[in-house]
């Protein structure tokens, strides 16, 4: 079952690319194989809940010799939620036509490589998330940037493909800097898998280390938008299409906190780096959620808190603790589902009133009830407003952060407490802006011309996002089982013997 949740989304982008010229077979397609990954994700999640990670040789090559695809705890929950949020896009993408990818479309359909394109990237963020050994965490990174820049370019207008330039030499350098850590690793231990390298790693020189873990830290921070390495991310996600952005803003940053986790946890149990994890988390939250409260534009703002909330993931794998680490991982969680629904809910905006400028939005919650409702509710999960995953995410991290007692990690609370705040502003701002006040460009509620006709809602959007608004309000009601996954996971990524264990067999020690 391992190797299909790799394999089954990329048979199924040849399928779909061949059916290029029959829309519904490329949505069967689709929308099947992503169903099946959502079903053997949660079959996994519960074997490796009760029986331990799930591990399969590639082609039977031993680890020492080959690949080996690890499934445990935290890989299970990963695939499950990027699954679940794909699926939602996919079926908002499928619902709203080609309109806002190409203008030159039929408006029915999304382009013939979008179904293709978008397995390929769920190929290429569950290859990381299942990837025992570093290289192929690198492979999957580099499936992700091929998928998703296609993805960002779609319609081929100027603005998309600068926003791609940018996107796409960013990434590479982040990749460059991984493979060369990657290179490093290899000469100095002759291996690449993390099992064995978490077993060799501590027999060298402790500078060496030092080295190794900062040029890994770096690859992945340029990935999860880390502050200072952020200033991508505002510039590139807006210019997308709604669903494009949803799902780049659920999935791409937080494929980049994994490897952080699994790496930092793993390879690196003493860090010497943790006050600098400290104050990256801070600068991100700090800086990240300036930047938002001084938006116009609701994509740009929600954009920002994306940034800023990289920090709260970060702070919880600073930390060092259990406490923390399962708090990370809910908030993990959490944060993929609210991210692509606020971005999905953003794309309804758009087509009742025309615009996700605020300055030319407004009475939206007259006009389109529904929509209010939609944006509403993940907005206060955003904010951290009780008794939402957000909130319980947030009180998790400050409880770690608290046992912690430095000085460091208790003024990263105050930040994070202050940038909670902050987002709730940002969000209200919004609310109050497009929602409340009275409309300046006398929007009638029938939505923005296209081509000659007027863009209204229809089920087809409304189903997949209020289905995501849904599942986020689930999250809250399941949250205490959710919380006891979280932390079984922290307790196993701490302790590190059952993935040693897992992989090279019983009775293997550190």
């Amino acid at each position: 079952m391992v190797p299909l949740l790799v394999v089954l989304p990329l048979v199924g982008a040849g399928l779909a690319l061949a059916a290029a010229g029959r829309t519904w077979v490329q949505r069967t397609v689709s929308m099947t194989v992503l169903s099946c990954m959502l079903v053997l994700a949660g079959v996994l999640l519960w074997a490796a809940d009760q029986q331990g990670a799930q591990v399969v040789y590639v082609g039977g090559w031993l680890p020492w010799e080959g690949v080996v695809l690890v499934v445990d705890r935290i890989a299970a929950l990963m695939v499950i939620v990027s699954t679940t949020v794909t699926m939602s896009v996919l079926g908002y993408s499928i619902g709203q036509g080609a309109s806002s990818f190409d203008d030159e479309s039929d408006g029915h359909s999304p382009l013939p490589v979008f179904h293709p394109t978008i397995l390929v990237l769920a190929a290429g963020v569950t290859t990381t998330f299942i990837s025992g050994d570093l290289f192929h965490i690198y492979v999957g990174f580099e499936m992700l940037l091929a998928a998703s820049f296609v993805l960002l370019t779609l319609g081929g207008t100027a603005e998309r493909v600068r926003a791609g330039t940018t996107y796409v030499l960013v990434s590479l350098l982040s990749s460059l800097i991984f493979l060369m850590a990657i290179s490093m690793v290899y000469s100095s231990t002759g291996t690449i898998n993390l099992a064995l390298l978490a077993q060799r790693i501590g027999d060298l020189p402790s500078g060496t280390i030092a080295v190794m873990q900062l040029m890994l830290l770096i690859g992945f921070a340029v990935k999860a938008a880390v502050f200072p390495m952020s200033g991508w991310l505002p510039d590139s996600y807006p210019t997308a299409p709604a669903p494009i952005t949803a799902v780049f803003a659920g999935l791409l940053t937080k494929v980049g906190i994994y490897a952080m986790i699994r790496v930092q946890t793993l390879l690196f149990p003493s860090s010497r780096l943790d006050d600098l994890l400290l104050w990256a988390s801070l600068l991100t939250m700090v800086v990240g959620i300036l930047g938002a409260i001084v938006q116009d534009d609701i994509k740009r703002m929600l954009s920002f808190t994306l940034v800023s909330h990289i920090g709260y993931m970060l702070f919880g794998i600073a930390v060092g603790s259990t406490a923390g680490l399962a708090a990370a991982i809910f908030y993990v969680v959490h944060h993929i589902l609210i991210q692509t629904t606020l971005f999905l809910v953003t794309g309804l905006i758009e087509r009742v009133g025309g615009s996700s400028d605020t300055s030319r939005l407004g009475n939206l919650a007259r006009i389109s009830p529904v929509v209010g409702i939609l944006f509403f509710i993940p907005a206060m999960n955003l904010g951290g407003i009780p008794p939402f995953t957000g909130f319980l995410g947030k009180v998790g991290l400050l409880q770690a952060g608290v046992q912690d007692g430095g000085w460091l990690a208790m003024t990263v609370v105050v930040g994070s407490v202050l940038t909670s705040l902050l987002t709730l502003y940002a969000v209200a701002r919004v609310w109050g802006r497009a929602f409340w006040s009275e409309n300046p460009e006398g929007i009638t509620g029938s939505g923005p011309i296209r081509g000659g006709h007027h863009e209204a809602l229809g089920l087809g959007v409304l189903v997949p996002t209020s289905t995501l608004v849904a599942i986020t309000v689930g999250l809250t009601v399941v949250a205490g089982p959710l919380y006891d996954i979280t932390t079984r996971a922290a307790v196993d990524l701490m302790l590190r013997q059952p993935y040693l264990e897992a992989v090279l067999g019983p009775g293997v020690t550190l």
